[in-house]
């Protein structure tokens, strides 16, 4: 089968990060792929999987989250890529993620191959928000273009949250949504405690921490405000954010309490060393202000075993529930009261962990996540074969 990214593969960030399990599934399961994806990106070795990288004529060597024109540059090498494989091989499906979905379904149907459209995020959504595009024929122009190509699409699969928008668009279009598999929420205290050094996190005070990219839709200026509310009654409190790069921009108001040493910024890291940075935490947060798609990082924070709060959107309602997190309106002062019920009532907080950890283990483990690899691919045929 033919997988068409249109990320830096491989690399530490959400998509990507998500590719990397599908394709490891894929080789468990004993599949041949072939990944046509951006000259950006470390090498990750499979048995079965064959790598086409498409070139690079300005010669980047990065590639920002979310919608730019490197983006929009590096695509069109990209479908050129993803032609010349089509004409060299007989594929029995093509695995398309994001944007690449558009050519793909044009390529697939002229060949007479089913097409996986992989709905990472709703690109109406996200562009919606961009310059002229947030006007009302804007938006009508891209939730057209997008249900264009939701009917075109053998069958979509989405990000836990986003499978209710596609069958509000396109009822006819079968669809499913990716349950990733969590990391392993066991972690050598020692390494925590080290960690805790690392960062200047001296004496017994919680910890407080938000890991993930610093986009203006993870809502960080709401919980950059909730600091000073929470630090109001749990003066010995620290925040930790962990997911920064060098282009981002936190609120003026941030450098004061950088400054005051109650809230620490730290870089992206490796995914394998996550595991501390979680365990370390007394009070996970996902302060996401918009958007349909749920982030990954549920997924790993149901698995570390520490509370969560976040805020009560459905891409969060997708998963979580008042049973396994604290959910708050969208807003500093309600981040700020439902961390302050978690280190005031450290009984709630164990039994909203406990459930997490027990979620994840029952619903997020590898082999039910290969199993569900199986079963969409298994679909997709019988789809074609039907339509046929």
């Amino acid at each position: 089968m033919l997988v068409v990214a249109p990320q830096p593969f491989y690399q530490d960030r959400g998509t990507p990060i998500a590719l990397r399990q599908v394709l490891q599934a894929l080789s468990e399961l004993g599949r041949q792929v072939d990944l046509v994806t951006y000259p950006v990106g470390l090498d990750v070795p499979l048995p079965g999987l064959r790598v086409f990288r498409s070139s690079n004529p300005l010669r980047y060597s990065s590639v920002p989250i979310g919608f730019s024109l490197r983006k929009l540059v590096l695509d069109l090498p990209l479908v050129w890529t993803l032609r010349a494989r089509l004409a060299a091989e007989r594929y029995s499906c093509i695995h398309a993620i994001e944007e690449a979905a558009f050519p793909a379904v044009l390529l697939a149907r002229g060949r007479g191959v089913p097409c996986l459209y992989d709905m990472q995020s709703s690109m109406a959504e996200q562009l919606g928000r961009l310059g002229p595009l947030r006007s009302a024929s804007g938006r009508r122009l891209l939730d057209g273009a997008e249900r264009w190509l939701l009917r075109r699409s053998s069958m979509v699969v989405t990000s836990a949250g986003l499978a209710s928008r596609v069958r509000q668009m396109v009822p006819r279009t079968p669809v499913r949504e990716w349950h990733f598999p969590s990391t392993p929420g066991e972690v050598d205290g020692v390494a925590v405690a080290r960690l805790r050094a690392r960062l200047g996190l001296a004496g017994p005070g919680p910890v407080v921490l938000y890991s993930g990219t610093f986009e203006e839709y993870q809502g960080l200026p709401d919980l950059i405000d909730a600091i000073p509310l929470v630090l109001a009654q749990a003066p010995s409190a620290r925040f930790v954010f962990v997911g920064a790069q060098a282009a981002d921009d936190l609120p003026d108001r941030a450098a004061g309490l950088i400054g005051a040493g109650v809230l620490r910024v730290v870089d992206r890291q490796p995914r394998d060393e996550m595991g501390s940075f979680l365990a370390m935490a007394d009070v996970l947060v996902s302060p996401r202000a918009y958007g349909g798609n749920l982030p990954l990082k549920i997924f790993d924070y149901l698995a570390a075993g520490r509370p969560i709060v976040a805020t009560d959107i459905p891409t969060h309602r997708s998963v979580l529930d008042e049973d396994r997190a604290v959910l708050v309106a969208p807003e500093a002062a309600e981040l700020a009261r439902g961390i302050l019920t978690l280190l005031a009532d450290p009984a709630k907080a164990g039994r909203l962990a406990a459930a997490g950890r027990s979620y994840a283990r029952t619903h997020l483990g590898w082999d039910g996540f290969v199993r569900s690899v199986a079963t969409l691919y298994h679909e997709v045929e019988q789809h074609a074969r039907a339509r046929r």
